[in-house]
C-alpha cells in the first residue's frame, strides 16, 4: 500500500476487520461446541511453546514486559485480525488443508465484508467511474471433482485498488469498490472486468508495524485477488490468486502464496490483460 495522505491507519483498519468479523461470527450459528478437553489440549500446548521460546532463548524479564507492553498495545489497537491473519492463519489453513481436495485454500485475510451485491455472470465489478488501473478481465468456470458444471456456484470476490486500497478500510474508497457476489451461470461460468490490484503494505504505524520494523521484516503483499467460491451441497473454498511476476510474490509477508494459484494474464483489448482460472468444489 503507498503511503499517501489516504493511507489508513493501523487502529482504523484493525477497527474495521474487528467490526467484520463480528459481524461474521455472528452470522455463523453452525459453529460447532468445543469440549473442555479440546481446548485444554490446545491451550496447553500453545503455552508449552510459549514456555519452550523462553527457555530456549532465555527471554529476560525486561523483554517479558515488552512483549506484555506490545500485547496490551496489539489489544489496544484493535490489531488481533491483522496480527492473527498475517502471521498465524497461513499455518491454520495448511492444516485444514490436509484432507481436503479441489482447488487449493489460502487466508481470508482481514479484508473480507459479507453481504455484498449479487451480480451476474458477465459482470463488471463496482468502480469509480475514473478507476485507475489495468483493466483485467478474469474468467473461468467451476466444476467439481469429477469435472462436471457446479450449478449454482457463486464467487464472492474483493480485492485492492490500483494504489493498495480495499473499501471499507480506507475512507477514500467507496463503500463496495471492487466488491461483489458473482452468480455463475447454468454451466458454472464466469466472465469479471475489473482492474489488476497493486501489491500494498499492510498497515505499520501500529503495533504490528512496530514488531516488522524491531525484526527487520518487510510489511508487504503481493497483488492478488481475494474469493470465496461456494455452491450448495459442496466445501466453500476461500482462496486468493496471485500474478505471476508480480513483486513480493515470493516473500510474501503473510506467507499465503502457493505456486497452484498464479496466474498468468495475457495482453487483451487495449493495454488491458485476460487471466483465466478454474475452480474444483469438493462435495459433501
Amino acid at each position: 500500500m503507498t503511503t499517501t495522505e489516504h493511507s489508513p491507519t493501523a487502529a482504523g483498519a484493525g477497527a474495521s476487520a474487528t467490526q467484520a468479523f463480528r459481524a461474521g461470527r455472528s452470522a455463523d450459528t453452525g459453529a460447532p461446541e468445543v469440549s473442555a478437553e479440546r481446548i485444554s489440549d490446545v491451550a496447553s500446548a500453545v503455552l508449552d511453546g510459549v514456555h519452550a521460546a523462553i527457555r530456549a532463548k532465555k527471554v529476560t524479564y525486561g523483554e517479558f514486559q515488552a512483549a506484555k507492553q506490545w500485547l496490551i498495545d496489539v489489544g489496544e489497537g484493535r490489531e488481533w485480525p491483522l496480527l492473527l491473519d498475517v502471521f498465524v492463519e497461513h499455518v491454520v489453513e495448511e492444516v485444514a488443508a490436509e484432507d481436503q481436495h479441489g482447488t487449493k485454500g489460502s487466508i481470508l485475510g482481514p479484508y473480507h465484508l459479507p453481504g455484498q451485491p449479487k451480480l451476474p455472470s458477465e459482470t463488471t465489478l463496482p468502480m469509480r467511474p475514473d478507476e485507475k488501473g489495468v483493466p483485467l478481465m478474469f474468467t473461468g468456470q467451476v466444476r467439481d471433482v469429477d469435472g462436471n458444471p457446479v450449478v449454482g456456484a457463486e464467487l464472492d470476490i474483493w480485492h485492492a485498488d490500483d494504489e493498495g486500497y480495499y473499501s471499507g478500510f480506507a475512507a477514500h474508497v467507496p463503500d463496495g469498490n471492487l466488491r461483489g457476489v458473482v452468480v455463475c451461470d447454468g454451466q458454472g461460468r464466469f466472465e469479471i472486468s475489473t482492474i489488476k490490484p497493486a501489491p500494498y503494505q499492510i498497515p505499520t504505524d501500529g503495533p504490528t508495524g512496530k514488531l516488522l520494523e524491531a525484526a527487520g521484516w518487510h510489511p508487504w503483499r503481493p497483488a492478488h485477488l481475494h474469493l470465496i467460491v461456494s455452491a450448495p451441497g459442496h466445501r466453500p473454498i476461500t482462496t486468493q490468486l496471485f500474478f505471476e511476476g508480480g513483486d513480493w510474490l515470493k516473500d510474501d509477508v503473510a506467507h499465503a502464496t502457493k505456486p497452484d494459484l498464479v496466474l498468468d494474464p495475457q495482453p487483451h483489448g487495449d493495454n488491458g490483460l485476460r487471466a483465466e482460472y478454474n475452480f474444483v468444489l469438493e462435495r459433501i
